[in-house]
Parts: structure tokens; C-alpha cells; sequence
């Protein structure tokens, strides 16, 4: 992909970021992620209904990266299976750590796929993803 048009999308989901604003709702389970070397401290909401993702929502306070990665997984995740959800989440993980991974089921999220070239913007690019996954594992214990 072109590095003008992963700024863009990066840019886009930065400015308008998809499931931006927490909601009062019990049914949502709440975490909270942050990276202690940077700004990024951020809230995440999710709402799993029979396995199902119905919602997730952030707020909170992050760099363009974390923002815009947050933006793009909700919009991966949203309407899938825990166990998909989990599945794409892997694969995001294995292209930020330069493993092998499948580009098909990661679409937009591709747009992170040389950020390993910026060590320090490594953790902003995970952040969400690992609070997420976090939380499966809250609940859904395998």
C-alpha cells in the first residue's frame, strides 16, 4: 500500500475516530490501557452479546498511532465472533512483530505494517489491541 494513502486512512481515523465516547451502560465491560513512557492512557468499553462483538468505545488520551489504531480495530472487530475477534487480533500482533501473518483479514489494520521500522511507536500501535485481548481472556478463559 502507499505510504500517501496510509497516512491518509492513519489520518482519517485519527481526526474521526470510530466508537469515540464512553457510554453508561452496564453491559459494557470497562478496561483501561496505557503506556507509562508516553501519553497514551485511554478507556476502552466493549459490549459482547451469545460470543458476539456488538460495540466498543474509547476515550481517554492518546497519540495519532494509538488513536487511529483504535479507530481501525473497532472497526475490524465490530460484528465478529470472540474467537475471529481473537484470530485477527493475532495476526495483527504477528505483522507488528514482523511474523508471518495473513494481510487479508487484517484490511485497513495493514496500514501498521511497517511500524516496526519505529521501535517506539510500537507499543502506541498495541496498545488497544492487547487491552482487548485482555479482556478475552478475563472472560472467556481457555
Amino acid at each position: 500500500m502507499d505510504s500517501n494513502i496510509k497516512r491518509q486512512i492513519m489520518l482519517e481515523n485519527y481526526t474521526n475516530p470510530m466508537g469515540k465516547g464512553l457510554v453508561d451502560d452496564n453491559s459494557y465491560v470497562t478496561i483501561r490501557a496505557n503506556n507509562e513512557s508516553c501519553i497514551d492512557d485511554i478507556n476502552l468499553q466493549i459490549k459482547i452479546n451469545n460470543s458476539i462483538i456488538e460495540d466498543i468505545r474509547f476515550d481517554g488520551e492518546a497519540c495519532a498511532i494509538s488513536t487511529s489504531t483504535t479507530s481501525v480495530m473497532i472497526k475490524l472487530l465490530k460484528g465478529k465472533t470472540i474467537e475471529e475477534a481473537k484470530n485477527i487480533i493475532n495476526n495483527y500482533e504477528d505483522m507488528i512483530n514482523e511474523k508471518e501473518y495473513s494481510e487479508d483479514i487484517l484490511e485497513e489494520a495493514n496500514i501498521y505494517d511497517e511500524i516496526y521500522k519505529q521501535p517506539n511507536r510500537i507499543k502506541c500501535a498495541l496498545l488497544p489491541w492487547k487491552a482487548i485481548k485482555e479482556i478475552f481472556n478475563k472472560l472467556y478463559i481457555d
